[in-house]
């Protein structure tokens, strides 16, 4: 149910260490019992290899929150829920237990030092715009338009649903 004053967010969800699938599945939960925020749908799962790094291949999927919470309390629950699953960052693009990003908040736009909304990989990643676009098939980024204008720039990417 939406909280009052509640805006719609986008988290992208990843991780490729320990159980990934399980590590996913298990963020999904934890987002649901975040305060003043429901969770209002959640794309299908998809396999992706590492992209910039190494390691096993990615779980990747997107969840769509109703959050009352400002955007900076919001990616600072999502900090914690990866600290929670053991998240380390010891490189840029290093392997993960789980990686939590605000895709999207709202039709806002934010630059911030701790903060860029829309992401800025957001565009350029088909592991985090074919399962935004699953979940939102008509959506429209602010600043940026139609998400599926941007598909044609990640076609090369290899990217798999697999059953959730």
């Amino acid at each position: 149910m939406a909280q009052p004053g509640s805006v719609t967010a986008y988290v992208g969800i990843g991780a490729n260490l320990g159980d990934a699938r399980a590590n996913v599945l298990d963020a999904v939960a934890r987002l649901r019992r975040l305060p003043h925020t429901a969770v209002t749908g959640v794309s299908p799962l998809y396999r992706t290899a590492p992209i910039d790094s190494s390691g096993d291949d990615y779980i990747n999927a997107v969840a769509r929150l109703d959050t009352a919470l400002p955007a900076e309390a919001l990616l600072q629950a999502l900090l914690d829920i990866e600290q929670q699953h053991g998240r380390e960052r010891p490189y840029r693009n290093a392997p993960r237990t789980l990686d939590l990003d605000v895709l999207l908040y709202g039709d806002e736009r934010i630059a911030t030092p701790t903060l860029t909304v829309p992401h800025p990989l957001l565009t350029q990643r088909a592991f985090v715009l074919v399962p935004l676009l699953a979940l939102a098939p008509a959506l429209v980024m602010p600043g940026l338009g139609p998400a599926t204008a941007f598909l044609h720039g990640v076609a090369d990417q290899a990217i798999t649903r697999v059953d959730s």
